[in-house]
């Protein structure tokens, strides 16, 4: 079975910085694409397979444990953000609301966040926390990719049959909503997935102009001959 096609960009993911708040976040311009989901539904398994690299994001068997945003780097314009993960962190509960308070605030308030990434197990979508952290995306009109990972655990029906309830759930959101049957193991959903963060990045923008500005050297280039 061959890879999915990919943006070499995603492969060029680095490791950028940490933040436990707004005032330690990179500069606030140019392209960013937040990923959230409860803790042990897939999220770090599931930028990997997006980007290409086992080890870019930390996964653990130890629930939570992100407990900062996590940027990475595509290039100088965009980035890709790990947001803490959610639900059964064994921690205080003083902290989950801090937690949760940075994630609020970030997506209220980060100016150049283009598009929400929430990461559910598909299994088990739509927990009253998932619910949340969608309710302040579309707070913050953000568009949303909603990701139902673990894919490969149900058959053909299950998969259908759960796409189906979160589509219904969300029919009348006031921002646009895509959802996709995803798994890090079989990579079913990867390049679809994909195609919606290149939008949001505008990378196909940037190609487009890259090209563009190509064929004009190359034009120029055509009449000094």
């Amino acid at each position: 079975m061959s890879e999915p096609a990919t943006h070499p960009l995603f492969q060029r993911a680095a490791f950028l910085g940490a933040a436990s708040d707004l005032a330690a976040t990179p500069d606030d311009r140019g392209y960013e694409v937040a990923f959230a989901g409860r803790s042990n539904a897939g999220k770090s398994s599931a930028i990997n397979a997006l980007c290409h690299q086992r080890g870019l994001a930390r996964t653990s068997k130890t629930p939570g444990r992100t407990q900062q945003l996590i940027f990475f780097r595509l290039d100088d314009q965009r980035r890709l953000v790990d947001l803490p993960g959610y639900g059964f962190a064994k921690v205080s509960l003083s902290i989950k609301q801090r937690w949760q308070q940075l994630m609020e605030h970030y997506l209220e308030r980060r100016g150049s966040l283009t598009g929400l990434v929430v990461v559910m197990d598909i299994r088990h979508p739509l927990t009253e926390i998932d619910q949340q952290m969608i309710a302040w995306g579309i707070a913050a009109e953000l568009p949303l990719l909603l990701l139902l990972t673990k894919a490969d655990k149900l058959k053909r029906g299950a998969i259908a049959r759960s796409l189906a309830e979160v589509r219904t759930a969300l029919a009348e959101a006031s921002v646009p909503v895509e959802v996709i049957a995803f798994s890090a193991v079989s990579r079913l959903g990867l390049e679809q997935a994909q195609k919606r963060i290149v939008d949001w990045l505008a990378l196909a923008a940037a190609d487009a102009s890259e090209v563009s500005g190509a064929s004009e050297l190359a034009d120029r280039g055509s009449l000094h001959d």
